[in-house]
């Protein structure tokens, strides 16, 4: 889809030159190679693909051409049950902002229609800042996001109901999934809060000459927001790990109680078979074979042998007893 915005007009899909006549934004979401090939004919300049964009060093994602300033990061997006990371391109020229994208991505709505709602018409450089503040604002809250799933995932690993025994696996498996869906999550918003970093530094030092002096202020309160989302970040991570430490503490010791149980069971049957193996061997000369009392001897020796071991372990507290 190829999309031109003008202030004070909506949004109208451009099938060639015509549509995109005196347009502020060129938005290419997941273009054609047609709609490529026609974005790069109006903006004059090469348009970058999707291979170009994905490239991870800093050299092909922030550079200048031709008085075009290219830049690229990927950027995380965030159903209510799925999460996504795609690049994002932008190609900053004199009066003119192209953007190429591969996804929906609210942020670029809400620019959008602050442009179709506003008289005046905006510069690149000022669409440029616009849809920055709307990214950082839109990963902010993806970020509000995994906090409050984090500790929902506290509660439930620290003073959450156990499950009976016999779902404790699957509850187990189902809070490690928790846990590594949180630090995914996290980490694609840590992968796009450092490429908008970048693009942001890079404007600031290298293409500052793009930007006004009160765009330049709002990217530097940009920068300000990055940094101080990328510390919490920081923060969230050590969150997630310490969770998924307690986690495999819990099932670690569930696996513990679990030994202990079969402990138990494997020491309580193994004394009456030693007693019954010993008065069961086929000897002529056994002291207590004509013993009118043997055979109840024998079973109080069995029941011995079980009942004492059994409150041992109770006492030890294998048993939910005393300690």
């Amino acid at each position: 889809m190829f999309l031109a915005h003008k202030a004070g007009q909506p949004a109208r899909t451009v099938a060639n030159e015509e549509d995109a006549r005196d347009a502020d934004w060129l938005d290419l979401v997941d273009p054609t190679p047609a709609e490529h090939a026609l974005a790069s004919r109006i903006a004059g300049v090469a348009i970058p693909e999707r291979s170009n964009l994905e490239e991870i060093e800093s050299s092909s994602r922030l550079f200048t051409r031709d008085e075009a300033v290219y830049m690229s990061t990927p950027l995380v997006r965030r159903t209510d049950t799925e999460f996504y990371s795609s690049p994002i391109g932008f190609v900053l020229l004199k009066n003119i902002l192209v953007t190429i994208r591969f996804l929906d991505y609210a942020s670029f709505d809400v620019v959008a229609r602050q442009v179709s709602g506003s008289s005046r018409k905006p510069a690149g450089d000022e669409l440029m800042v616009m849809l920055m503040e709307a990214i950082v604002d839109r990963l902010a809250d993806a970020l509000e996001h995994v906090t409050q799933s984090l500790s929902r995932l506290s509660r439930d690993v620290f003073t959450g109901k156990r499950p009976r025994a016999g779902r404790m696996a699957a509850w187990q498996r189902e809070i490690l999934r928790r846990v590594g869906h949180s630090e995914d999550l996290s980490s694609l918003i840590r992968d796009s809060l450092m490429g908008l970093d970048r693009i942001a530094i890079f404007i600031s030092e290298s293409a500052k000459d793009v930007l006004s002096d009160p765009l330049k202020t709002r990217m530097a309160t940009v920068n300000r927001d990055i940094s101080s989302l990328n510390d919490f970040v920081a923060q969230l991570a050590n969150k997630v790990q310490f969770l998924l430490d307690a986690a495999l503490g819990f099932i670690s010791i569930e696996q513990n109680d679990g030994m202990k149980i079969l402990t138990v069971v494997s020491f309580i049957g193994v004394a009456p078979t030693l007693v019954a193996g010993v008065y069961g061997m086929n000897f002529k000369d056994i002291p207590e074979l004509q013993w009118s009392f043997g055979y109840w001897y024998a079973l109080g020796l069995m029941a011995a042998s079980i009942v004492v071991p059994l409150l041992w372990f109770w006492r030890r507290g294998w048993l939910g007893g005393v300690r």
